[in-house]
């Protein structure tokens, strides 16, 4: 039985990932925790196999946690699990130790395969962060005033609300925006918006 404590600040998250995983036998969830200390105190208890932390969490960052925990218990498996593919966020959490990273937007069947990755002594790298380091060379080319629209759109404001923030027309704003989708090389609101809340991650 692989042992697995989970840590994330999100109770429904918890409580789906519980849920699936009654129906793996394989697989025993053993501690939960909804922040980073929480989940220190729990691994030093517990002693699971493996962690699967969220990194973006209160009291104590999963990357800070992943530090403690590799100290303490350098054969406990940690695998991240964060909405954010950015590089940089990555590259603190392989430096950190952890041997595992999926983004929240995977099925579980990924946690799944990456749980038996990480336990045969092997790494598993969500194949989605590969449009990462294409993502920070796409925003060199960006201008200015499109870097400072990108990261209003990360903020949560449509194009209305843009031009009355720089002052300049919505039209001005959707030329922009159009622009901007050309250079990133994507399409459509969610995937300019997703690309706008990875630019800049506050831990």
């Amino acid at each position: 039985m692989i042992t697995v404590v989970i840590a994330e600040d999100h109770q429904a998250l918890i409580d789906g990932i519980q849920l699936f995983f009654q129906n793996e036998p394989e697989i025993s969830i053993v501690g939960e925790a909804t922040n980073g200390e929480q989940l220190i105190n729990l691994v030093r208890e517990l002693q699971p196999d493996v962690v699967i932390t969220d990194i973006r969490m209160p009291v104590c960052n999963g990357i800070e946690a992943t530090k403690v925990i590799m100290q303490e218990f350098p054969q406990t498996k940690v695998i991240a699990f964060s909405m954010f593919d950015q590089q940089d966020v990555f590259e603190q959490m392989k430096s950190a130790g952890a041997v595992g990273y999926i983004l929240k937007i995977s099925s579980l069947l990924i946690v799944v395969e990456a749980i038996g990755t990480v336990i045969n002594g092997a790494t598993y790298f969500d194949k989605s962060l590969l449009l990462s380091s294409a993502n920070n060379s796409e925003t060199a080319s960006l201008s200015q005033r499109e870097k400072e629209i990108i990261e209003l759109i990360g903020k949560g404001n449509n194009s209305y609300q843009i031009a009355e923030l720089l002052f300049i027309s919505k039209s001005t704003v959707d030329t922009h925006r159009r622009n901007i989708t050309k250079k990133i090389s994507t399409s459509g609101k969610t995937k300019l918006l997703h690309f706008a809340l990875n630019q800049k991650i506050d831990l």
